[in-house]
């Protein structure tokens, strides 16, 4: 039923969370996907893994032959209901077989897709009656898991996430590093550039300053004797500077 549906889904998203995957960036629901005929399928569940793979993920629920199996002490009523039991998730199996998930196109995927049944006792029941009953489903390209199963499963897809990050992460810091070294260096050769301009200017200031106050007639002696002999002038050579060339 709708209802029993509705749990399946709830049971199952909260398997989700625990095993640390985020809705839209590590598991998807009810997404389009097209066959090979070209007609839209909607899944209910895919679960993204590092490197564009994804597994696909259907929630499936076997509630009521169950629930009267274990409400009823007639044991020809409990056959009965365990009979019906077990042909619902054979019917499950059956009908998600023919789906043919696992042909998606779009979609890189193993050759397989996991039904989940959220009640876990009710699939212990049917796998007590039937104890071949994982292999049949998986001749059918149909993974059974329980919430059991089903979390080990998810935590061990996180895990692939967390060092896939990891790595990812890595490689970035690796990236910054490098770029952050390039920067550096360039900025070291620019820096001594200016201090040889800076020391290429003061050694051209020097060779200035020695043409002016070096030898005997050099040129600062020769415009202050020009002052001493009588030319106008409003201003006054430094007396430092005289002083050096004296």
């Amino acid at each position: 039923s709708k209802t029993q549906g509705t749990w399946g889904e709830i049971q199952l998203e909260a398997i989700l969370e625990r095993a640390g995957l985020q809705k839209d960036i590590h598991y998807f629901k009810e997404k389009n996907f097209k066959n090979e005929e070209g007609q839209n399928q909607r899944l209910d569940y895919i679960i993204k893994l590092p490197d564009d793979k994804y597994l696909v993920l259907d929630s499936k629920v076997s509630l009521t032959a169950y629930s009267e199996y274990y409400n009823t002490t007639d044991e020809v009523e409990q056959s009965k209901f365990l009979k019906s039991h077990l042909d619902s998730v054979y019917s499950h199996i059956k009908l998600l077989s023919e789906k043919n998930y696992q042909n998606l196109y779009e979609i890189n995927q193993p050759d397989y897709v996991m039904m989940f049944l959220a009640n876990e006792p009710a699939l212990t029941l049917a796998l007590k009656e039937d104890n071949s009953l994982y292999e049949k489903a998986l001749d059918k390209n149909i993974a059974l898991v329980s919430a059991t199963t089903l979390l080990a499963t998810l935590r061990t897809i996180g895990y692939i996430w967390k060092q896939d990050m990891q790595n990812k992460n890595a490689l970035e810091i690796a990236r910054q590093a490098g770029s952050l070294y390039d920067k550096f260096h360039t900025l070291i050769e620019d820096l001594t550039k200016v201090g040889n301009n800076i020391k290429s200017t003061q050694n051209s200031y020097q060779d200035a300053m020695n043409k002016l106050i070096e030898g005997k007639d050099n040129l600062v002696r020769k415009t202050e004797r020009l002052k001493e002999l009588g030319a106008k002038t409003t201003k006054q050579l430094s007396q430092q500077l005289l002083d050096r060339a004296d």
